[in-house]
C-alpha cells in the first residue's frame, strides 16, 4: 500500500501521508501526493476514499446529464440532511431539464445551454422560478466539476440568469388592523380562530402553522415555539412528514398576546374532552393535522363574509409585520419575530412598511418643532 511516513513533520507532527499513479478521464497518466495525517490509519483511509473516487471517475466520459443529477441528488441525500420539500424541487427541476438530459456531460456547451434557455423563454414559468431551474443545474454542474472532475468553466461562466422587463412582482398583500378585525369577526369555530388568530399574530408559515402540537404551547409562560413544521406535497394529512423549519432561525419561541392566550386555554379545554387527546395532538387538527386545503377554505369563506380583501395564507405573515411595524417594533425585533436569518432580509422585504414608519417618524419632529415655535 502507498503510505509513507515522511521524515520531516508537520508542527502539530503529522507526519504519514500516501501517494498514488492514476489515468485521468483523458487517458493521461498522473500522480497525486497527499497531505499530511497523524497516523498511518488516517493516511491508509484516505488513499483507499482517493482510490474509491478515482474508480468513480471510470466511464464518465459516457456519462449523460440525466445520470450525474441522480448521482447529485444521492450525494445529498447521504451526506446532509436533505428535506422533503428539497427532494421533491428537486424531482419538479429536473423535469424541466428534459431537453438537456441525454446529452454526454463531457459534451455539454453553450449551445445546449442557449437551446434549452429559448425553450424554456416560451413558457409560462415565471422569471424567479425559471432562475431556480437554473441554480440547480449550475449546482449539478458544481458538483460534477468538484467531485469528478469535468472541465465545464467554459460553459458554467456563460450560464447568464434569465430575466424580464414584462415581469410584474408579485404584489404584497396585507390586512390593516381594521381589516383584520373584520376578517376574524365572522370566524365561529373556535379553532379556526385559533388558526387565524396565530398566523396573523405570531406571523407564522402554513407549515409551521400545521406542525404546532399543544406541547409547542406553554399556557403557563404564556409562549409559543416553533420548533418544526409541516411539508405539504399534495398528500393526505394522513402522510405528513415532519420537518425542521426553514433555517435554524426559525426555530423560535413567541409569547401569546392576551387575545390569542384566552382562545388556546378555551380550546385546549374543549379538545381535552376528546377521547385519546395527548399533547401530542395537533393544536390545528387532532391526531392529524389540518389539510392545506381547508384552512385556504376556511380563509376564503370569511373573506367573502367580512367582505374583505381575498389575501394569501402567507399574506398573513406579512400582516403580522406590517402590525409590528406600525406599533413601533425596530427592525431587529421583527427579523427575531419572524425567524428571518438576516436583518437585511426583513428590510428588503418590508422596505415600504419601514419607509412609512419613516415618515411617521418625521411628523412627530415637525409636530415638536411646530410646538417649539407656538411657544
Amino acid at each position: 500500500m502507498p503510505v509513507y511516513k515522511a521524515k520531516d513533520k508537520t508542527k502539530d507532527g503529522r507526519a504519514w501521508f500516501f501517494m498514488v499513479r492514476y489515468q485521468d478521464m483523458d487517458g493521461r497518466n498522473n500522480r497525486y501526493k497527499s497531505g499530511k495525517f497523524a497516523t498511518k490509519k488516517e493516511a491508509e483511509d484516505a488513499e483507499l476514499e482517493f482510490r474509491l473516487k478515482i474508480h468513480r471517475h471510470e466511464n464518465m466520459d459516457k456519462i449523460t446529464l440525466d445520470e450525474m443529477i441522480d448521482i447529485f441528488i444521492e450525494n445529498r441525500t447521504t451526506t446532509i440532511e436533505v428535506k422533503p420539500t428539497t427532494l421533491y424541487n428537486y424531482g419538479n427541476k429536473k423535469s424541466y431539464l428534459k431537453s438537456l438530459l441525454n446529452i454526454k456531460l463531457k459534451d455539454f456547451n453553450i449551445n445546449h445551454y442557449d437551446n434549452w434557455k429559448k425553450q424554456m423563454n416560451e413558457t409560462n414559468i415565471s422569471t424567479r422560478y425559471k432562475n431556480d431551474i437554473l441554480k440547480f443545474l449550475k449546482s449539478v454542474l458544481n458538483f460534477a466539476m468538484t467531485w469528478y472532475d469535468f472541465n465545464l468553466n467554459k460553459v458554467y461562466s456563460k450560464m447568464t440568469k434569465f430575466s424580464s422587463a414584462s415581469d410584474i412582482p408579485k404584489e404584497m398583500m396585507y390586512f390593516t388592523y381594521e381589516q383584520w378585525k373584520q376578517f376574524i369577526s365572522v370566524e365561529t369555530n373556535l379553532q379556526s380562530k385559533v388558526m387565524f388568530e396565530i398566523l396573523y399574530y405570531c406571523g407564522l408559515r402554513k407549515g409551521e402553522l400545521r406542525g404546532l402540537t399543544w406541547k409547542n404551547i406553554d399556557l403557563v409562560n404564556k409562549t409559543l415555539s416553533v420548533k418544526k413544521q409541516i411539508t405539504d406535497r399534495g398528500g393526505t394529512v394522513k402522510d405528513f412528514q415532519f420537518s425542521t423549519p426553514k433555517t435554524k432561525s426559525s426555530i423560535r419561541t413567541l409569547p401569546l398576546n392576551k387575545v390569542l392566550l384566552n382562545d388556546l386555554k378555551l380550546l385546549k379545554e374543549q379538545v381535552s374532552k376528546e377521547h385519546g387527546f395527548n399533547d401530542d395532538y395537533f393544536v390545528i387538527g387532532d391526531a392529524f393535522p389540518i389539510s392545506s386545503n381547508t384552512i385556504s377554505s376556511r380563509k376564503n369563506r370569511n373573506c367573502e363574509l367580512a367582505g374583505v380583501p381575498q389575501i394569501r395564507i402567507h399574506d398573513f405573515r406579512h400582516s403580522c409585520a406590517s402590525l409590528l411595524v406600525n406599533s413601533g417594533a425596530n427592525i431587529t425585533v421583527v427579523a427575531k419575530y419572524l425567524g428571518h436569518t438576516k436583518i437585511e432580509e426583513t428590510l428588503n422585504t418590508y422596505t415600504h412598511l419601514f419607509n412609512s414608519a419613516l415618515n411617521e417618524v418625521v411628523s412627530v419632529i415637525d409636530n415638536l418643532e411646530n410646538n417649539k415655535t407656538d411657544d
